[in-house]
């Protein structure tokens, strides 16, 4: 940050807050933050890492080369906890069920077709044929979020009536330090738990997703989907005409921050990257998959309302046809 200051790549240098940084990392196992014979190394300190003695797949990982290692600070239910990231060369380990003897997440061969929306994903494979919600486990933590939101922003003003105009909105220019209680504290640290305790769960329902799909083939094609522009509001204002008033113009903001769709497709190329393999792209504006029929050859346009094709008097799920073709 320095250097591109000096050489003027930037205007200044910015700092990280205090709270902020959360982690640290090196350029390499041979110098600055170094891990070894079970212990973090670092400028003359010598820190422990726990590692189960019964956790199979974290020995099998250690034995490959580490090429740099991080440490990471992370509050979980109230209290900080570190841990040692290793940043580790080749391809993971296969995870082996311990009663059987055999891999946990089988490879499948064959090609499978997946049509993903903001918050459903539609499957089809020679065996399979399936639509599903993408991270069931993810509840909608709006409402709560709201709620705390709204009590740190009573709390900070209580706090601070030196930071605020007569009108409400916040003096511009005041550089008075904020004060913040107890109790705003104990606020943020909830807000901040409830946020952990999505992304985890999300992950890992993306995870399990990602390893059935592969159990199902090994060449996945998807359409390329645009969803920075899916989570931005619209840009044309539009009128309802039964009711004369003006139509929102929220999209699917919400829905995406909720499920995370590109997060789980690159969940999945990465595992497919594992075996040599990518996730295949197809584009939608050629491909047109929710507006083909592939009995009469033709392009029918939809709306986005309609959810059901009808194939000369039989109805098909319109993601799950897309999926096939």
């Amino acid at each position: 940050a320095v250097e591109r200051f000096l050489f003027g790549a930037a205007k200044r240098v910015y700092f990280k807050r205090f709270g902020e940084m959360g982690s640290l990392e090196g350029k390499s196992n041979s110098a600055g933050i170094r891990f070894k014979s079970h212990a973090i190394h670092w400028n003359g300190l010598m820190i422990p890492v726990i590692i189960q003695p019964n956790d199979v797949y974290a020995h099998l990982a250690l034995q490959d080369r580490i090429k740099y290692c991080r440490i990471v600070r992370k509050r979980i239910r109230g209290k900080v906890k570190y841990y040692a990231q290793l940043i580790l060369e080749g391809v993971p380990p296969q995870k082996i069920n311990r009663q059987t003897g055999k891999a946990k997440h089988p490879r499948g061969e064959g090609v499978v077709g997946i049509d993903i929306g903001t918050q459903t994903i539609a499957i089809c494979a020679p065996n399979e044929v399936k639509l599903l919600e993408l991270a069931p486990s993810v509840d909608d933590i709006h409402p709560e979020k709201r709620r705390l939101q709204r009590k740190l922003d009573r709390q900070r003003r209580a706090n601070n009536p030196n930071k605020y105009n007569e009108d409400g909105t916040i003096q511009r220019g005041n550089k008075e330090k904020w004060v913040w209680s107890k109790n705003d504290i104990k606020t943020k640290n909830q807000l901040a738990e409830l946020q952990r305790k999505l992304a985890e769960k999300r992950k890992q329902d993306h995870n399990k997703l990602a390893n059935w799909i592969l159990s199902l083939g090994n060449d996945i094609k998807v359409e390329t989907m645009n969803y920075k522009a899916l989570q931005a509001r619209a840009k044309e204002t539009t009128m309802n005409e039964k009711t004369g008033r003006y139509n929102r113009k929220k999209r699917f903001g919400k829905s995406i921050a909720n499920k995370a769709p590109s997060m789980f497709l690159a969940i999945l190329d990465r595992k497919l990257r594992y075996d040599g393999k990518t996730l295949k792209k197809i584009d939608t504006f050629s491909a047109k998959a929710s507006q083909y029929n592939h009995i009469t050859g033709e392009y029918v346009k939809k709306r986005l309302s309609e959810r059901w094709n009808d194939m000369n008097g039989c109805k098909i799920q319109r993601d799950l046809y897309s999926a096939f073709l």
